[in-house]
């Protein structure tokens, strides 16, 4: 059981990782800059992404990527080269990032904290907010087995 739940965790960041780091280059599957920006970033109508923001959307995606590794290693799928101290303590450290993200989302996009546009705070209570819990929870299940 654990497995599997481990490969879909990883699976799932992994994906996610990939995700952002094509987001560094291209506003798939959006049409535009400006779109990508109100949309998936949460920035208001017509304001433009920092220059910045292609650099931090690859370290997201490569952070995620880590994170999945040591989902899969936490659970044996893979060696783990760190030690297992630190992975179990990355696979915390994952978990830990993911839920206060899916948490925090909710709170800000859910009591209208945010000045993002309507689009994102709707998707974000939806989709962004609860796909960090699931995998969050996830990820700490694998840490606890």
């Amino acid at each position: 059981m654990i497995t599997g739940i481990a490969v879909v965790a990883g699976l799932a960041l992994l994906l996610v990782g990939m995700l952002h780091v094509v987001w560094a280059a291209s506003p798939w599957p959006l049409g535009t800059r400006a779109q990508f920006a109100e949309v998936v970033v949460g920035r208001p109508a017509g304001e433009e992404l920092p220059a910045v923001f292609a650099t931090l959307s690859v370290v997201v995606g490569v952070l995620l990527a880590a994170g999945a590794y040591l989902v899969v290693a936490e659970a044996g799928l893979v060696p783990g080269v760190l030690g297992d101290g630190w992975i179990a303590a990355g696979t915390w450290v994952v978990a830990a990032v993911l839920l206060v993200r899916g948490v925090y989302g909710l709170v800000e996009s859910g009591l209208g904290l945010s000045v993002a546009e309507a689009t994102y705070r709707r998707l974000d209570l939806r989709a962004y907010s609860p796909l960090c819990l699931v995998l969050g929870a996830l990820t700490a299940v694998v840490a606890l087995a």
